[in-house]
């Protein structure tokens, strides 16, 4: 029962108590918990700096629910009040709240035992985004109050309570130092400053074990990501940051684009779309779904189906080898358009991506449109599909400037392609030098050393030797090189040769070379790091591409596979001629964004016509019959008069990290897999039982 806004415990009466807990686990449940006898005499001035309490039970024994004790607390943890306001409601007129009573929910924080009778702690509100004082006193006579004010001496820190009391107003102790922005610098939580809260009553929810080590400097592992996110605010902030953004989008491309969410279902089929998908094994002997690498089929299906524009926030499945900024299930912003082309798709991104960065960021001069490359441009001038421009350092095609002794040396091949990059690393000849002597010798350099297309070779621009120490390239190449790139001292001069073919893949190595040497450079403090967010469209990129041993591709037997997925739409009418002669090389209606290199997704215009669809699989792939069949829904729907359509995938974990400038994906995952696909927390994947091999028709083979 409740009496005015006091909590009232049933059997406790206005005597002096001692508190003993005969609950497992260790530490303060609630008053129901708690034992009453005789205070004994303590010394002046002693007082335990945490009071330890034995309990009646072994730490791994179960207790009996005859004991009556666990159920009897755990019931008294069902019967708290409610909280009368939030902390936020609080914080926004201090003054109108002064000598009110109110019951506040939260977590126990830093305390301070003043003295015997007085005692300061924190109270951290339920989201750990707010603190308000706690101030207990005891009266000189031992009556109720003595008891919720030697209780909140007693409890474990981050207990969570409920907590009664009046607010009372007090003298904002000194602000702490804030940012140019009016932003505090710190990353702890906001403090009610005007009011402090005189307790009347504190209930504890739950106790704390005394093997759970909580300090400032505690380091939780990922087997533990609930005190992760718990004990790190940076953690809880991109999460939230996360949980925003989702629900902007979604908002905007509703509300601003006619967009309508429909739902997909994860119990798919397998069909060769390019990735290695995840089974979900049936009781039906041989029988099993697949769970979605994406919703594409479902969303053309709905193209078909009279639904003009689509849109999900989805979760999709790939078998693949993970990396920092991907995971074996991951989330994407789904999107397709009826009775539209690639450009509309792309106008639509461009629109949301501008709000998002305004609404998140309170950035508002992005540019539109993104500026647009191809991918043989992209290839060719930063030896990457996603290429960070904010970089420089281009590369440059400059074999034919060469001497053919030199073009000799640097690489195997008879008649290769050699480039070139420019980085400015130091004035000074001598650091760019030991800069460089550094690099070759990490682990880092190992790839380029070891590339079958020929070392890189390296020279420093130095103007106190002959050429400015291009003596290799001869007096006409130097000079056409210098005058090209805008040579300084201390300048790095890397050249790399490769094979005179088509580009392929989606990187070069001196594409990545580049990379590795800006980000040596930025970590040496050799170049800045770079700002801003540098948005860009990459397009026509091969709609076919050579198989590899990696890639499974679609599984025909043509010895070429998608380079994205099976649906995607030639860009033009001359693309789709070339199928007929050279396949590879025809262009795809296809687009990625690129911010800042990262690949934050991509889309298509997709394959409308059924005939079309099926010439692409059995003719130009050459799928087996068999294989097709795994098609054949889709086929059928776009026989019954599917309109032209076209969409987009945005990965919205990538997304995420980068607006928020965090290196990994798995930073804005509330329970992110390991590096090899692990939930440590819930120690996922697990071992199956021979029941359940049984039950799904499974065997593991011998030796495996």
């Amino acid at each position: 029962m409740r009496e005015r806004g006091k909590i009232l415990y049933p059997g406790v009466t206005k005597q002096s108590a001692r508190l003993e807990v005969l609950l497992r686990p260790t530490g303060v449940c609630s008053t129901r918990q708690l034992r009453l006898q005789p205070e004994p005499t303590r010394r002046r001035g002693r007082r335990p700096a945490e009071r330890c309490y034995s309990t009646k039970y072994p730490a791994n024994e179960v207790t009996s629910p005859q004991d009556g004790k666990v159920l009897d607390a755990f019931k008294q943890s069902l019967q708290f009040p409610p909280a009368s306001c939030t902390f936020a409601q609080i914080a926004d007129d201090e003054a109108t709240w002064i000598d009110r009573q109110v019951t506040l929910h939260g977590y126990l924080g830093t305390r301070r035992i003043a003295n015997k009778g007085l005692t300061f702690a924190e109270l951290h509100d339920m989201s750990l985004e707010s603190v308000v004082q706690i101030v207990s006193t005891a009266t000189k006579h031992a009556d109720s109050i003595s008891l919720p004010h030697r209780l909140l001496q007693d409890l474990a820190h981050h207990t969570p309570v409920v907590v009664e009391g009046t607010l009372k107003g007090r003298q904002a102790p000194k602000t702490s130092k804030a940012s140019k922005n009016g932003a505090p610098v710190s990353e702890k939580p906001t403090v009610i400053t005007g009011l402090e809260l005189k307790l009347e009553n504190i209930v504890p929810l739950n106790t704390l074990p005394d093997d759970l080590i909580l300090t400032d400097d505690t380091v939780f592992g990922p087997n533990q990501r609930h005190l992760q996110i718990k004990h790190d605010k940076t953690i809880r902030d991109a999460l939230r940051f996360r949980s925003k953004a989702a629900r902007f989008i979604r908002d905007h491309l509703v509300d601003s684009h006619g967009f309508e969410e429909f739902e997909t279902p994860l119990l798919f089929k397998s069909t060769p779309e390019g990735a290695r998908e995840f089974l979900v094994p049936t009781r039906s002997p041989g029988l099993a779904y697949a769970l979605p690498q994406s919703p594409q089929q479902y969303k053309q299906i709905l193209m078909a189906s009279g639904i003009p524009r689509y849109m999900q926030i989805a979760k999709c499945f790939r078998d693949e080898d993970l990396r920092a900024d991907r995971q074996p299930e991951f989330t994407q912003v789904d999107l397709e358009m009826a009775f539209a082309s690639g450009e509309d798709v792309m106008r639509t991104v461009e629109s949301t991506v501008r709000a998002l960065w305004k609404r998140m960021l309170h950035i508002e001069d992005l540019p539109l449109p993104f500026p647009r490359l191809t991918y043989e441009e992209a290839m060719s001038r930063y030896g990457s599909d996603k290429p960070d421009i904010r970089l420089g350092s281009e590369i440059t095609r400059i074999d034919y400037m060469l001497p053919v002794d030199l073009i000799s040396k640097i690489g195997p091949h008879a008649d290769p392609i050699v480039d070139v990059i420019k980085l400015p690393i130091s004035k000074d000849t001598s650091s760019t030098r030991e800069f460089v002597v550094n690099f070759m010798e990490s682990a880092e350099a190992l790839p380029f050393l070891q590339n079958p297309d020929g070392q890189p070779g390296i020279f420093i621009v130095d103007s106190r030797k002959p050429l400015q120490g291009l003596q290799p390239f001869g007096f006409e190449a130097a000079e056409q090189v210098d005058e090209m790139l805008a040579l300084e001292d201390g300048d790095l001069l890397v050249l790399q040769a490769r094979k005179k073919l088509s580009f392929a893949g989606g990187s070069t190595p001196l594409g990545n070379l580049r990379l590795a040497l800006h980000k040596a450079a930025v970590k040496q403090g050799f170049l800045p790091a770079p700002k801003g967010f540098a948005f860009t469209w990459i397009m026509d990129f091969p709609l076919f591409s050579p198989n590899t041993d990696s890639d499974p591709g679609q599984g025909g037997f043509a010895g070429i596979s998608s380079t994205h997925h099976p649906f995607t739409a030639p860009k033009s009418p001359g693309d789709v001629d070339l199928l007929l002669t050279d396949p590879l090389q025809a262009k795809a209606d296809h687009y990625d964004l690129v911010l800042n290199g990262v690949e934050l997704g991509g889309g298509s215009r997709r394959i409308h016509n059924a005939e079309m669809q099926a010439f692409i699989l059995r003719d130009i792939l050459k799928m087996s019959e068999v294989r097709m069949r795994d098609f054949d829904h889709l086929i059928e729907v776009l026989r019954a008069g599917c309109p032209p359509h076209a969409g987009m995938a945005l990965g919205f974990d990538r997304l995420v990290a980068v607006m928020l400038g965090r290196e990994s994906v798995r930073d804005v995952i509330a329970f992110p897999k390991s590096g090899r696909g692990q939930d440590l927390l819930v120690k996922s994947p697990t071992m199956m039982t021979e029941e359940q091999l049984k039950t799904y028709h499974l065997r593991i083979r011998d030796g495996e």
